[in-house]
């Protein structure tokens, strides 16, 4: 009787369990290469060449890495379901947060330290539970992805009208985006996330068909693979235009969190349509599932909210109007001010709040370039050159 049930299910729980692994060992691989290569731009920072990291080892090691963690992440979609693997994307801001930590290497004293990281914490703390909740109380309902039964979910009647509710909205969406100039953050990552329920939908339809032609039973030769295939590759192109209008437009921190909870949200309606993961589900597991991905959505805007509030110090110049003499501000722990409605040219600002004036031109006066600018005493006279 036990070999039937796991025969039947597809020994679910023994795939669940590996699909959860490859999704967090996925995420934090790709978290860690991307602060790799994070450091790899700084270090190149100000060369000639602004490309020079591309001959870097550093860079490479974390295009090696992101490819491997993105390929973990790919290959578990075959195993667990979507609800579960879409969640645990809040295991990628925890390790990004922890990193961030470890890299800044700031001494501060424990009062100073709650104060500018006491929210990133609370985020992590929060993150850490809801994902202990949602792994353990998560839909554990799996089915191997043959061509025919994926065929068998895309003409059922719950998920024809799923896609007619999806394409419905997204058309009015872009619409309102297009046509009547609706730049909120809120239309756009709403864009992003219904395309990402089909990326999700296609992803674990092309991932479950790769692996079983892998273990043997041969599914590349149906044309539901081509379509899949065809869709999720459109999907995250798509997907990929619209998140960098968001990040032209709001701040990248902002975007993170909000885009997190919209495509996860939509991530695990499309699961429980398509793929009816929560069919044997009783009350307590998805209210316990439900509370844990709470946690993490709190948790992930948490740490994005202490990421835009905290801005690291870069050293920028102030020029006095009055004296003429430019200051360098190269310590401490103060933020650059900002240069809005103030004159400045790249970090050069006006620390005087006084807008820059239009002077009378003066046909007798010599020209800028061949004026001499007496230094204050006890300065160098500043030479054309």
């Amino acid at each position: 009787e036990m070999m039937f049930l796991y025969g039947a299910y597809g020994g679910s729980y023994t795939d669940n369990l590996i699909g959860t692994l490859l999704s967090i060992f996925g995420n934090v691989l790709v978290s860690i290469s991307l602060s790799i290569q994070k450091y790899s731009h700084v270090k190149s920072a100000g060369a000639k060449d602004v490309r020079v990291f591309y001959h870097t080892k550093t860079w490479w090691s974390g295009f090696v890495l992101i490819c491997l963690g993105e390929g973990a992440n790919f290959v578990s979609y075959a195993f667990a379901p979507l609800a579960l693997i879409t969640t645990l994307n809040a295991v990628s801001v925890l390790t990004s947060s922890i990193l961030g930590l470890i890299f800044l290497r700031e001494k501060l004293r424990p009062k100073a330290f709650a104060k500018r990281y006491g929210l990133s914490f609370l985020g992590s703390i929060l993150i850490s539970g809801g994902t202990f909740l949602f792994v353990v109380f998560g839909p554990n309902s799996h089915e191997k992805l043959k061509a025919e039964n994926i065929v068998t979910h895309l003409v059922g009647w719950p998920v024809l009208l799923y896609m007619l509710l999806e394409i419905v909205t997204f058309c009015l969406l872009l619409y309102f985006y297009k046509q009547r100039n609706a730049n909120y953050l809120v239309v756009i990552l709403m864009l992003v996330a219904l395309l990402n329920s089909v990326t999700v939908i296609t992803v674990k339809a092309v991932s479950g068909m790769l692996v079983l032609s892998i273990e043997g039973s041969m599914q590349l030769d149906y044309p539901i693979f081509s379509v899949m295939f065809v869709c999720m590759v459109a999907s995250v192109v798509f997907q990929a235009r619209f998140l960098s209008q968001a990040c032209n437009l709001y701040d990248s921190s902002l975007i993170a969190g909000v885009n997190y909870i919209l495509s996860t949200v939509s991530a695990v309606v499309a699961g429980a349509v398509f793929y009816v993961e929560f069919k044997n589900e009783d009350v307590l597991h998805v209210c316990m599932f439900l509370l844990g991905s709470a946690f993490c959505f709190l948790g992930v805007f948490l740490i994005s909210k202490n990421r835009k509030r905290t801005k690291t110090f870069e050293p920028y110049v102030t020029m006095d109007m009055v004296n003429g003499v430019p200051t360098i501000h190269d310590r401490g722990l103060f933020v650059q001010p900002d240069s809005n409605g103030t004159f400045s040219y790249g970090a050069l600002v006006n620390n005087d709040g006084a807008a820059p004036v239009t002077l009378p031109v003066d046909p007798e006066q010599p020209p800028v370039a061949s004026m001499r600018i007496d230094p204050p005493s006890g300065r160098r006279d500043l030479k054309e050159d």
